[in-house]
């Protein structure tokens, strides 16, 4: 019997096609290597290692976010960041974020019929979007932004939320938001196909460094912390609690076999998930977009 997660990666593949080797979404991007340094605004509320005194670190992917690693760096659609931190204990956490305010549904089941939608937009999509106006928000933020001038000038939101857990039991939800230093800059869509398809790529591999702030939202009784279709509102307590400085190219992971997953749901000590179904699925759907990958090897 089909699981609902294979049930999600066909859908993405009938969109996108079949990519052997290939990620079955965000499928085209470039890995980077680098450390992120915790500020220590972060140790009264969580007992996460990589949040608390010394630097650790990275392997960090920027992404476009199709399913196609053809696509040109200047379609209109999100971005990614994926950021694997490997921890002072020895083990890794992951945090996977998106040049997008929030997300387009609420439920894996949303999410498959959603995309089952996009491969007929003109009959479908208007009957579907009718029935989750919730998606409009995230929708428009895709299709109307202006390609980036670089990976380095996105806001990456988490979207989802995590609770996290400080020393003495207590808890906070929150939403991570890479903020970066060289600041937001767009390009118009004509100046960016001038600079070529593959120009987001060679601009990030480009770079001396390459450096985000991690800001972190605090949640208030009344946010949607199991709902990413929500965004948070602007006024939330906001923490800077680290910075990531990507340094160049990571030479190690991805070669001779090695498939490297970043799962939002990958956690650590002092962080746990939200009851999000959405974030709650994407580790059963990254298991049979990376059984594919490796047959293909």
């Amino acid at each position: 019997m089909t699981s609902l997660a294979e049930e999600i990666v066909d859908a993405i593949n009938e969109i996108s096609g079949r990519h052997p080797g290939h990620r079955s979404a965000h499928s085209k991007g470039t890995l980077l290597t680098g450390t992120f340094t915790p500020s220590g605004a972060a140790k009264p509320l969580t007992t996460a290692g990589h949040l608390q005194d010394e630097p650790v670190k990275v392997t960090a992917r920027f992404s476009n976010g199709g399913g196609d690693p053809n696509i040109p760096d200047y379609a209109r659609e999100g971005r990614g960041l994926a950021v694997k931190f490997y921890l002072p204990d020895g083990g890794k956490t992951d945090l996977v974020s998106l040049s997008l305010p929030c997300f387009f549904v609420r439920t894996p089941e949303d999410f498959l019929s959603f995309t089952q939608a996009r491969m007929n937009p003109e009959q479908l999509m208007p009957d579907w979007l009718g029935a989750h106006p919730e998606a409009l928000t995230a929708i428009q933020a895709a299709l109307s932004a202006d390609p980036p001038a670089s990976y380095a000038t996105c806001v990456y939101n988490s979207i989802h939320s995590f609770r996290w857990i400080d020393a003495d039991g207590g808890t906070r939800f929150v939403r991570y938001r890479w903020v970066p230093e060289a600041g937001e800059q767009t390009l118009p869509t004509d100046q960016a196909k001038e600079r070529g398809r593959d120009y987001l790529q060679q601009d990030i591999l480009g770079r001396g460094e390459t450096a985000f702030t991690l800001r972190v939202i605090l949640s208030e009784e009344e946010d949607a912390v199991d709902d990413p279709t929500v965004a948070w509102p602007e006024e939330r307590e906001q923490l800077d609690v680290g910075r990531l400085a990507l340094t160049g190219p990571e030479l190690e992971r991805e070669r001779d076999g090695d498939i490297l997953v970043f799962d939002p749901a990958r956690m650590t000590d002092g962080i746990e998930l939200s009851d999000d179904a959405i974030l709650r699925v994407r580790s059963d759907a990254y298991r049979v977009s990376v059984a594919r990958r490796a047959e293909s090897r």
